[in-house]
């Protein structure tokens, strides 16, 4: 069974080639109000499926952070029908993989498997959404998980409460000021009802999309949908949006964070527009500009030319009602974080005044088609991108579209991007130092 998963795993990254024709999708909308969007490739017998509810972070009530990736852990635990443990048993028993992950805007499940069992995954992701196990017993232990996860891979790693240290400083209205990670005094303070009531708002049919991409017949998927998620009715409850809208960053924010590390880092931010913003797409291409690959203008910079820094990263945090675009270095032995900072600023009021060439613009697309091709090179690639482009962005299709929509941005694009979110007055600088270097 193990090899055979193995198996699986390296078909489904291999399958795809560049120059393959369009995706192809089929759409069903069940009338209890979930989304079903289906991509059919027979080429190895292999299938991905995904659920994504539309529930994050930013959802979530005062005073109880942290619910939406707590679910994410919970929802392993089993349901009236698949007894505690079993889960992931039968998906690894059936010789496939499944995971979750959850963001700022939403919850993600998946399974990728031998085609043969689709049926299997079906079933249990409707039973997920319709009898998950929500009880004392499970509660209890997904808080002992959760906790030591927040130990593990954020509290005990160096520079992991960046994402923590930033967002709190950029936001003070919206949700986003929270982290999906939580803080443990939210969730050990919550009742056994308050997460009952979560599920009940938000694990519904017209909360979520289904997605199913691989070997599959188009009929057949369609019934077997239609058997396991078409009874399951309506939550009928409103679903919480928060409706805030962030007033702009008044000045520049700067903070030292002192943190269990050896050299210091230096964390930049600014404000994002709406992920599904032509100019957010814009901003991709400047993460790229800026940070991919050993001739991007910060790299060649910083880590080769000045020697002030081991690594420096530009990426976009994009979320559906903004997020940040953040850069961030890590300090060559016995630099200073503020020459660091001082050159990243360089760079970027360059971008800010000078046109790029179109030499280097035709880079950027390069690699953009480079980095879409090799998500859309698994199964699971394709259902993770069908899932976001259907929720986010209404409309599925964009993952046949995105490049030419990408290809009508120019490289006045970036150098007007530049000029309207990287403002030097309103941004966020973090440094990070060693606590051996605290007063």
């Amino acid at each position: 069974m193990k090899k055979f998963s193995l198996l699986i795993l390296l078909f489904s990254m291999t399958h795809f080639a560049i120059g393959q024709t369009a995706i192809d999708i089929r759409k069903v909308d069940l009338k209890n109000g979930l989304r079903v969007i289906m991509h059919r490739d027979n080429t190895m017998p292999i299938v991905a499926v995904g659920v994504l509810y539309k529930v994050g972070s930013k959802n979530e009530l005062p005073g109880r952070s942290g619910f939406a990736h707590f679910f994410e852990h919970l929802m392993f635990e089993g349901s009236e029908h698949i007894a505690r443990g079993e889960f992931m048993k039968l998906i690894q028993a059936s010789g496939g993989v499944n995971n979750a992950y959850t963001t700022h805007d939403k919850t993600y499940y998946y399974e990728v498997l031998p085609s043969n069992q689709l049926e299997m995954a079906l079933w249990m992701e409707s039973e997920r959404m319709l009898h998950a196990k929500i009880d004392t017993v499970g509660v209890e232990t997904q808080r002992e998980v959760v906790k030591e996860e927040k130990r593990l891979r954020i509290d005990n790693q160096p520079y992991m409460s960046f994402q923590e240290n930033l967002f709190k400083r950029a936001y003070k209205v919206h949700p986003y000021k929270s982290v999906p990670i939580g803080t443990m005094e939210d969730l050990n303070a919550a009742q056994l009802n308050e997460f009952y009531d979560f599920y009940r708002t938000f694990y519904v049919p017209e909360n979520a999309v289904l997605v199913i991409a691989g070997d599959i017949e188009y009929e057949t998927a369609e019934r077997l949908v239609r058997r396991y998620f078409e009874d399951i009715p309506r939550g009928g409850r409103p679903i919480p949006r928060p409706n805030v809208v962030e007033p702009p960053l008044e000045r520049e924010i700067v903070d030292t964070i002192y943190d269990n590390i050896q050299l210091p880092a230096v964390f930049l931010a600014y404000r994002m527009p709406p992920k599904n913003s032509d100019d957010a797409l814009a901003l991709s291409l400047v993460s790229r500009l800026l940070s991919t690959g050993n001739s991007s203008r910060l790299r060649k910079k910083l880590v080769d030319e000045q020697k002030i820094a081991l690594e420096v990263i530009a990426f976009p945090y994009d979320l559906e009602d903004g997020g940040l675009f953040i850069t961030l270095a890590l300090a060559n032995f016995g630099k200073d974080p503020k020459d660091i900072m001082a050159s990243m600023h360089e760079e970027i009021e360059r971008l800010k005044k000078e046109r790029i060439s179109d030499r280097e613009f035709q880079k950027l697309l390069n690699q953009f088609e480079t980095q879409q091709i090799s998500q859309m090179g698994s199964m699971q690639g394709i259902a993770d991108l069908l899932a976001e482009y259907e929720v986010f962005y209404g409309d599925a299709n964009l993952i046949n579209t995105i490049g030419q929509k990408v290809s009508k941005l120019t490289p006045a694009d970036l150098q007007r991007v530049a000029n309207s979110y990287f403002d030097s007055n309103r941004r966020i600088i973090l440094y990070y130092l060693p606590k051996s270097s605290q007063p």
